[in-house]
């Protein structure tokens, strides 16, 4: 892409603008839910909620034994549940999507199996809003690393602050209180960089996502200036006066 893609005079308003055949560029966010998000953020939920009873059934335990001695280090391990909520955020890139899929994965969860019981429900409620509330902040615009990193950020501080701290470490320091948050948060960032941007950027590669806005061959309005690798990543809006254009970066 030139720079050329981004000076250029914006398209009328009484017509969408194209990129090649069969594509056509939003003029703002999408919001409207189709048959196939719903389809597709529900499949993604129910593999997540799989990943959840394997992991808590065969790796958590093992884990929990190790971090006995100093139990703040277990919280390292809350990213892997926060996963869900920032791919189905990426892929889906509708209002609800991340509470959609974290919370169906819950269910899912909840259904095989597991050591909380329905309490699963709640926290995928909570990690679910705090990609939202990210997402958000990007005005539904931005669907790249930064807001990747921050939805980790806000799930993790939703699911400590507004749950774990009342459940787990209620009677704890304020100094412990503060240890048990500041590793959730590292690990909320870290998971959702390393696991739930990079699944997505996967998912793209090998071409699954062509339906949806981050896909190359998006069939649908989408935020980009033409359908480019890696529409995931995709970052530096430029707006004159008609929607939104994003060119290729690693915002």
């Amino acid at each position: 892409m030139t720079a050329q893609d981004f000076t250029k005079a914006p398209p009328p308003r009484d017509r969408a603008p194209r990129t090649g055949p069969g594509t056509r560029l939003a003029t703002r966010p999408l919001m409207r839910w189709r048959g196939v998000d719903l389809i597709t953020a529900a499949m993604l939920a129910v593999a997540f909620g799989v990943m959840f009873w394997g992991f808590d059934t065969f790796i958590y335990p093992i884990l929990t034994t190790a971090t006995a001695g100093f139990p703040p280090v277990g919280e390292l391990m809350l990213g892997v549940w926060l996963i869900p909520a920032v791919v189905g955020a990426l892929v889906v890139r509708r209002p609800g999507a991340a509470v959609f899929t974290e919370l169906v994965a819950a269910n899912v969860e909840l259904f095989l199996g597991n050591k909380w019981g329905a309490a699963v429900l709640l926290s995928g409620v909570l990690q679910g809003l705090g990609v939202e509330l990210a997402v958000a902040l990007f005005r539904h615009r931005r669907f790249g690393l930064a807001v990747a990193v921050l939805g980790g950020t806000l799930s993790a501080a939703f699911e400590i602050v507004f749950y774990e701290w009342y459940s787990y470490v209620a009677g704890s320091s304020t100094a412990w209180q503060a240890n048990n948050l500041a590793r959730g948060l590292g690990s909320g960032g870290m998971f959702r960089r390393g696991g739930g941007l990079a699944l997505a950027v996967g998912l793209v590669r090998e071409g699954a996502l062509n339906a949806f806005p981050p896909g190359p061959g998006a069939g649908e309005p989408t935020l980009a200036c033409r359908p480019a690798w890696p529409g995931v990543v995709q970052g530096r809006a430029w707006r004159r006066g008609h929607g939104s254009c994003w060119g290729p970066g690693r915002r």
